[in-house]
């Protein structure tokens, strides 16, 4: 798997490699998954509970996102879709 911060800043893959925002990961890669979801970036806070396995994480996201977008519906099985977020095994990383 990749390294914590490469996986939560993912933005995409390019065949067999990671494709990494650089920026975000250097300004935000050292926050917790909570810091993140307050912050708004609820995919990299989605992504930090699921690198995590942490159930309790993924729930708190999902109610961090359904307060924001004023929301109730929103499971926390249904943010792998939402937020795109999969893990993924993958050969090599391309930092942006």
């Amino acid at each position: 798997m990749l390294p914590r911060g490469d996986f939560i800043f993912t933005i995409g893959y390019d065949g067999p490699a990671a494709v990494v925002d650089g920026q975000a990961k250097r300004r935000y890669g050292s926050l917790s998954t909570r810091e993140l979801a307050e912050k708004g970036l609820f995919r990299a806070a989605y992504s930090s509970a699921v690198y995590a396995r942490d159930r309790g994480e993924i729930e708190l996201v999902a109610e961090l996102y359904n307060k924001a977008a004023g929301t109730s519906s929103t499971a926390a099985a249904s943010l792998d879709r939402l937020f795109g977020v999969f893990p993924v095994e993958v050969k090599r990383v391309i930092i942006l």
